[in-house]
């Protein structure tokens, strides 16, 4: 029977290629742990080892939150060849991560949101064409991604036809390719308007996919990596593109917005999820009490 790596591989269809890619890697990480000792099947597989496992990723310094992650790729595969009757009992089935440490996900405050979204040099007639197109991309970037609360993956991958200027919309497909739709903001919208009207065609080449929205300056689509570049280029501190989601989605309830709400916005599939940023919400809270009461 071996491993059916390959036929898991194609079982994961549904997820994205990032987590898709992260199950594969880590599942890959065990057999090779499990080969090295002795064990060449996954019928051989037992809870114990499973536990072994875990104590051999904790003694190499593994943090927590990879080591959760791990035990869910593991999960999802012994489910697969339990449910396909390749094993008869899954080993997985009562195996649990170790509680990650508790982070609150980091929150731009209003002078970091300023620079990032900074905007006007674009506009002056002698720029280069290339680097104007430059300029008007990373707005809309920079636009999307803390007006609608996107995903970077979500965001490389919009199609020129996703945004719907008209009804202030966009069309997003989210992790298992499901579908949403999230509003857009003025701003948001002047943004990707500039960027059609006056960047796109110049950072386009005949080899470009025609449908991406957005491109870099070797006229590939944008990439997560080309996102990341943008933000160095642009904050006043190291920030992450997922920090102005998190921004977007603590900036909404700071504002009165429903949680569920929120949750919908964000395409989270459970509302637990959500939840992490009313307990950034409360921080904030706590932060503009202690420094404006004067009894604090």
């Amino acid at each position: 029977m071996s491993w059916r790596q390959k036929e898991f591989s194609e079982y994961l269809n549904y997820l994205s290629p990032a987590s898709t890619k992260a199950y594969i890697t880590d599942v890959n990480g065990f057999i090779s742990w499990a080969v090295r000792g002795g064990v060449d099947d996954a019928l051989l597989v037992d809870r114990k080892m499973l536990r072994r496992y875990l104590g051999y990723l904790d003694t190499r310094r593994y943090a927590r939150s990879s080591i959760s992650r791990k035990v869910a790729s593991l999960k999802c595969y012994f489910n697969y060849l339990f449910i396909t009757s390749v094993i008869p009992k899954d080993p997985s089935k009562t195996l649990y991560a170790p509680k990650g440490e508790s982070k609150l996900p980091h929150v731009l405050n209003q002078n970091e949101l300023r620079h990032l979204l900074r905007t006007g040099d674009a506009t002056f007639c002698d720029i280069d064409p290339i680097d104007k197109a430059v300029k008007l991309r990373d707005d809309a970037v920079i636009e999307l991604l803390y007006g609608s609360g996107l995903r970077v993956a979500e965001l490389c991958g919009l199609k020129v036809d996703d945004p719907d200027l008209e009804s202030g919309m966009v069309v997003v497909w989210g992790k298992g390719q499901k579908q949403r739709i999230v509003p857009m903001n003025s701003e948001c919208m002047k943004a990707i308007k500039l960027w059609l009207a006056d960047g796109r065609s110049f950072l386009m080449s005949p080899d470009s996919p025609v449908r991406s929205l957005f491109f870099n300056r070797r006229a590939k689509q944008l990439s997560p990596r080309d996102v990341r570049r943008i933000l160095d280029r642009r904050a006043l501190l190291p920030t992450h593109p997922h920090a102005l989601r998190h921004s977007f989605a603590t900036h909404l309830l700071d504002g009165g917005a429903d949680l569920r709400v929120v949750q919908e916005l964000l395409g989270h599939l459970s509302l637990r999820t959500t939840q992490i940023y009313t307990h950034v919400s409360k921080e904030h809270l706590k932060k503009v009490y202690s420094s404006s009461h004067p009894r604090a």
